[in-house]
């Protein structure tokens, strides 16, 4: 997890942990463009997560003088609370952010930070179930993990994440950071993608959970056609029903086609 800035203290000193996955960002450069492309604005509730050494959590809070911050590193924590006294009101929480219930925190929240890339796609994930209470989100990914949240259909980097990130929310690619920017420098490239819940989405389905089903057990398989990933939900013919050729690769459908199949296994267990 590229977490924030460089250690600018040595009696602060705190060596990066692999269990935590800790690269922190030092590029002034990159840290500007981030706190740009999220354009704080006095009021804003703002919430970063895995705040690290604090590059972000400082301009943040020297913006909206009141910030909260999800932080799972105990040691760190200390640095972050003396560092920023004198910023505003810096509230942390010391959390395990796949645990933390961000509705707590109240409602149009606006969630940052440097996802550990272990668990980036399980985060996601449980943020996805508290979207009602979020207003957009940046979050700063290994780049194949963004490459893969904004794919279109039938292209390589084209899955299972692709098709929820975009039924939740309108995914868009920022900018790519390079290894250089971080201390130790990671083995690959970050990106930093913006995402903006739908308060409606793009499709209706009538149960999500078969919804989430359908588009997990398909591209658990994704060299296999339909009618082989999505034995035990659907057959040919009800493939067939939901307007889908059963004969496809489930890297070729789109969020509308997984919709309808969805429909067809919800009908399916109705009858």
């Amino acid at each position: 997890m590229p977490t924030d800035t460089a250690d600018r203290h040595p009696k602060h000193s705190h060596r990066p942990r692999k269990r935590f996955g800790q690269n922190f960002l030092h590029d002034p450069g990159v840290i500007s463009r981030i706190i740009g492309a999220i354009a704080p604005m006095t009021g804003d509730h703002v919430v970063e997560i895995g705040p690290g050494l604090g590059a972000l959590t400082h301009h943040l809070l020297t913006r909206l003088h009141s910030l909260d911050v999800v932080e799972l590193d105990r040691d760190l924590i200390p640095r972050l609370q003396e560092e920023c006294a004198d910023l505003g009101d810096l509230r942390i929480h010391s959390a395990d952010a796949l645990r933390f219930d961000f509705r707590s925190l109240g409602t149009d929240l606006r969630i940052v930070g440097n996802l550990p890339y272990n668990i980036s796609t399980p985060l996601l994930f449980h943020l996805f179930e508290q979207l009602s209470h979020v207003r957009d989100m940046f979050f700063m990914l290994q780049k194949e993990v963004v490459d893969r949240m904004v794919a279109a259909p039938d292209t390589d980097d084209y899955g299972r994440l692709s098709v929820m990130v975009q039924y939740h929310c309108a995914a868009s690619r920022l900018f790519s950071i390079g290894p250089g920017a971080f201390r130790p420098a990671p083995k690959v490239d970050s990106a930093v993608v913006r995402l903006v819940p739908y308060r409606q989405p793009p499709v209706t389905v009538q149960d999500y959970a078969a919804f989430s089903k359908v588009v997990q057990q398909a591209f658990s398989h994704r060299r296999k056609t339909l009618r082989n990933s999505l034995k035990g939900l659907l057959d040919d013919t009800e493939i067939a029903a939901a307007h889908v050729d059963s004969a496809a690769r489930p890297e070729q459908l789109g969020i509308v086609e997984f919709a309808r199949l969805s429909d067809q296994v919800t009908l399916k267990q109705q009858n």
